[in-house]
């Protein structure tokens, strides 16, 4: 199979080339925000930074049961076209502010509360519309083209902003990506109608919120994805923090380095996204294999005793934070019923972008009392752990077994058995 299968539908190619551009603008102003928080209005404070994160990611905790009933609900395409709007249009708010000198912390800290709220009517409603855009059985691929792009989009993004920041500050950065967010706007208004998979609505009614919670409470596999996600996700994807804290507090470097080492970390993750591009299905194992080899990269990144050899540490960490991301993603999509998608994906980006809020100061504040080295000794255990508890999950109700053989290639065999059938 291609790994670029669904480039040839063409709704789905006028939407993957406007999201590209506008994800090296989101990128952008990502690494411009961070830079902006850790070294310009705070004196190197990853606290600072964790709250920022906190802040901008905390809204999909509250907002995301209604926002997932919304994007069930409504027109998404019409919902994605206002958020990408008013996502512009804080994108010029703040870099007016800062181009102007008059930023503050606190405004940073509101803008990205801001943000956060957009982001959570946004987020479920812009993953569970990639179904409008393919088929079922090409929606695998578009997942994980859609997680190239992004991550694609992180080679760019970084090292420019990196550059811009040091050339003309941030306040720059934060107005070329509303420019870039026109991109999007125009690219969901000139998709063909015709061509999109019209997804069923929720019908109206009481307890809709109820019913999502009730579908995935009854479906243990997607019980043990969200679990997998929320501790990687809250405790192991903390990037700005522990890069941020790497590059300048461990090697005194600035933010042209902080901006490479993000795009080197991101040939990992794009070379991740395209292998997962190529496989038909996704699989937990390749959920839970990712996991804990993210654990071990994560070890491997701590432990580097140099700034070149951190940078190489890093591309095996992004290769397997998007394997785990986008299996994870994917299964969900693909295993959820289309009615429920919208719900089931909400919950699943709350839990995932929502445990940031808990991790990223905890993660901020490890680095700032012990050391940037131990913020990403807590990544590697969450993958580690993650991986635990799914290696346990399927011995336990799957009755997977790992045995010695001599005759096998590794000496060691895995097996499924079926449980004995119950006595008449």
């Amino acid at each position: 199979m291609s790994t670029f299968r669904s480039l040839r539908i063409p709704n789905y190619r006028r939407w993957f080339i406007g999201a590209s551009i506008s994800n090296v603008g989101t990128w952008m102003q990502r690494t411009a925000q961070d830079w902006l928080v850790y070294d310009i209005l705070t004196d190197q404070n990853a606290s600072a930074l964790g709250i920022v994160l906190a802040l901008q990611l905390g809204p999909q905790l509250l907002i995301s049961p209604l926002a997932g009933l919304v994007a069930d609900t409504v027109d998404r395409r019409k919902l994605l076209q206002a958020t990408q709007v008013l996502m512009a249009v804080l994108a010029v708010g703040l870099g007016l502010l800062v181009v102007l000198g008059m930023a503050e912390l606190w405004h940073v800290y509101a803008f990205a509360l801001a943000l956060g709220v957009v982001s959570a009517f946004d987020a479920p409603a812009r993953q569970s519309f990639t179904s409008e855009l393919v088929r079922d059985e090409y929606l695998p691929n578009a997942v994980a083209l859609n997680s190239a792009s992004f991550n694609a989009a992180r080679l760019v993004g970084p090292a420019v902003a990196g550059l811009l920041t040091a050339a003309v500050g941030p306040g720059w950065v934060f107005l070329i990506n509303a420019l870039t967010f026109g991109a999007m706007v125009y690219t969901l208004l000139v998709l063909r109608t015709p061509d999109l998979q019209v997804q069923p609505k929720s019908p109206p009614g009481k307890g809709r919120i109820r019913e999502g919670f009730r579908y995935v409470r009854g479906r243990p596999d997607l019980m043990m994805v969200l679990l997998t996600i929320f501790l990687v996700g809250t405790f192991g994807l903390n990037f700005a923090v522990f890069i941020a804290a790497m590059a300048r507090t461990e090697f005194g470097q600035g933010a042209g380095v902080f901006g490479v080492l993000s795009s080197v970390m991101a040939i990992g993750s794009v070379v991740g996204a395209l292998l997962s591009a190529r496989r038909e299905q996704p699989r937990l194992r390749f959920v839970f294999g990712a996991a804990g080899a993210f654990g071990a990269a994560c070890v491997l990144a701590a432990l580097a005793p140099n700034l070149i050899l951190f940078g190489l540490a890093l591309v095996p960490v992004g290769l397997f934070a998007l394997t785990l991301l986008t299996s994870a993603n994917a299964y969900v999509q693909t295993t959820t019923e289309q009615v429920m998608r919208g719900r089931v994906m909400a919950l699943y980006l709350a839990i995932f972008l929502g445990g940031t809020p808990l991790g990223a100061p905890v993660v901020g504040w490890v680095s700032d009392a012990f050391g940037p080295r131990w913020s990403l000794g807590v990544a590697a255990a969450s993958g580690l752990v993650a991986a635990s508890a799914g290696l346990f999950w399927a011995w336990r109700y799957h009755e997977v077994r790992i045995r010695y053989d001599r005759s096998a290639p590794r000496r060691l065999r895995i097996t499924h058995e079926a449980p004995p059938a119950p006595a008449d």
